[in-house]
């Protein structure tokens, strides 16, 4: 199951979600421009390392570029690679543009940075001795989805189901498709070893928890939550032929 689209419109034009896409795009560019060996080494300097943040370990001074507490925010713009960066990017296009319509621009960029800061925390409290950096934006989309959630319940996602070779289009209210995702969330951070390399199941849910619980705050005073649906109910999308 892929969300690749919602049919939810929007007032402001999203000019912090382009900017942090952006941003991911470029800093992803600058990571391959600097071949294995210096990207792994940057991964190193700017990735959140748990062990770094909580005192348990230090990196070598060569790879001592900033202070610890900042790759909390710096980790949030590097990826592991393309189909990485590809996935974070399409969930911030399809869901973050409604979130920063119902904040405005500045509180939306906080909001941000906050569910990303509590994302981080999520796995690193779990792992604090892990040496293993922790990358990517999806701490931090996973913010974004726990406030769509409230927000948007019963928006319209069109989702690509994939069964085998068989593949569909199926139009989700936005609450049945972010809750199977967020409960395959955490099954699989239930599933897996926290501090481990691979991906940070328990930073999505900390993420996803923490948007649920801070849109109130930031969301403007006069949008409320729950709000009433504007696009299609489930369906599966009819695929006319030729003759239409």
């Amino acid at each position: 199951m892929f969300p690749i689209s919602d049919d939810n419109p929007r007032r402001l034009t999203p000019v912090v979600t382009v900017a942090l896409i952006a941003a991911c795009c470029l800093v992803y560019l600058f990571q391959i421009s600097l071949g294995p060996q210096a990207g792994q080494a940057a991964v190193y300097s700017f990735g959140m390392i748990p062990a770094r943040i909580f005192g348990e370990a230090q990196l070598s001074p060569e790879l001592t570029v900033i202070p610890a507490w900042t790759t909390i925010f710096t980790s949030m713009f590097m990826h592991g690679g393309f189909l990485h960066l590809l996935g974070n990017m399409l969930f911030l296009w399809i869901f973050d543009d409604n979130v920063e319509d119902s904040m405005g621009h500045l509180r939306f960029l906080l909001f941000y940075l906050v569910t990303g800061l509590a994302a981080a925390m999520s796995q690193g409290l779990l792992s604090p001795d892990s040496t293993v950096p922790m990358i990517g934006a999806s701490g931090a989309v996973s913010g974004v989805l726990g406030a769509y959630l409230l927000l948007h319940p019963q928006a319209t996602v069109r989702v690509l189901i994939f069964l085998g070779f068989y593949v569909t289009m199926v139009h989700m209210p936005a609450m049945l498709t972010l809750g199977i995702w967020f409960l395959g969330q955490l099954l699989s951070a239930a599933a897996t070893p926290a501090g481990q390399p691979g991906i940070a199941f328990w930073a999505h849910v900390g993420g996803f928890v923490a948007g649920m619980a801070l849109v109130p705050l930031f969301k403007k005073t006069e949008v409320p939550l729950f709000q009433s649906p504007r696009s299609r109910p489930f369906e599966i999308e009819k695929r006319r032929g030729p003759w239409g």
